[in-house]
């Protein structure tokens, strides 16, 4: 993969696309009490970044996710999980909406994460996702990607189980011209076939006040605080998960294949949350065969 356009997405969202701006939903005090408790939840994290690489793996995974929807609900966040993830490593993938999307799959699977190298320096969450065992990449870097992929692979051969945002960007989720282009990136899905592991779709939506919403969204040159005072002032907000049927890509298997098979999986659940469709059971997968040889980037 060479040149900043294919390493660095870019959505075509824009202001545009978040709804308009109206009276908060909850009282200042009650807001004021939100800020309170997340960052009380933030306190929080500093201590398990220092106690989480001296638990073991069994307490790891329990104390990351009991952060994780605690800090949803101190944000006011309703957390809705439909279908169960499958028992042992794999490399979770999801389409990417908002920050809200970290904290939603921590909640769910409190796997290792595929971030940025800017997160490790952000206050609190930073030092957490180190500990965490989060790998970082560096996307100013792109000769470092295969690189990145074999330390995904190194993950998932050791039963650890990773999550990835495969768009490389947020975007609203709901209009169709201002999606990444490209969609889900091929190139960490090579990491699931050469560990021989699963790959375990996720799909996120958001609701607000019942109906499919936009207001989570992170997007263009909106600060982190500026959408944190959009979803601290919001009622009724709900993330859903929904868990797809994992695909177990056969050795030598075509990684842009997986991609599309995986982006396919969680594409229902972005139809349904955007016509209000209710979902109760997990997506049907879509098989993936054994295919030409492959390139590692790209």
């Amino acid at each position: 993969m060479t040149g900043d356009g294919l390493w660095r997405p870019a959505s075509g969202c824009g202001p545009g696309c978040l709804p308009a701006a109206t009276a908060p939903d909850v009282s200042l005090p009650r807001r004021a009490g939100r800020l309170l408790g997340v960052l009380g939840m933030l306190l929080a994290g500093v201590g398990l970044a220092a106690v989480l690489p001296l638990l073991p793996p069994s307490g790891r995974r329990p104390a990351l996710r009991g952060w994780a929807r605690w800090t949803l609900r101190a944000l006011g966040v309703r957390l809705v999980v439909r279908g169960r993830l499958p028992r042992g490593r794999a490399l979770l993938v999801a389409n990417h909406v908002s920050w809200l999307d970290i904290l939603a799959v921590l909640a769910v699977a409190p796997a290792r994460m595929l971030a940025k190298r800017e997160v490790r320096d952000w206050p609190v969450v930073g030092r957490l996702a180190a500990a965490a065992g989060t790998v970082f990449v560096d996307r100013s870097r792109p000769r470092d990607l295969p690189a990145t992929v074999g330390r995904v692979a190194g993950a998932l051969r050791a039963g650890h189980s990773v999550a990835v945002f495969p768009e490389g960007t947020t975007w609203c989720g709901a209009a169709a011209g201002c999606r990444p282009g490209r969609g889900f990136r091929p190139a960490v899905f090579q990491a699931a076939v050469d560990a021989g592991a699963p790959v375990v779709p996720l799909g996120l939506g958001y609701r607000y006040a019942g109906d499919p919403s936009t207001l989570p969204a992170f997007l263009g040159e909106e600060t982190l605080w500026e959408s944190a005072r959009r979803v601290l002032a919001a009622r009724h907000l709900t993330v859903a998960v929904t868990v797809a049927a994992a695909l177990h890509p056969a050795g030598g298997a075509d990684r842009r294949a997986l991609a599309r098979a995986a982006e396919s999986a969680i594409q229902p659940v972005r139809r349904r949350a955007t016509t209000g469709v209710r979902i109760v059971r997990p997506v049907a997968p879509l098989p993936v065969g054994a295919e030409v040889g492959l390139d590692l980037v790209a």
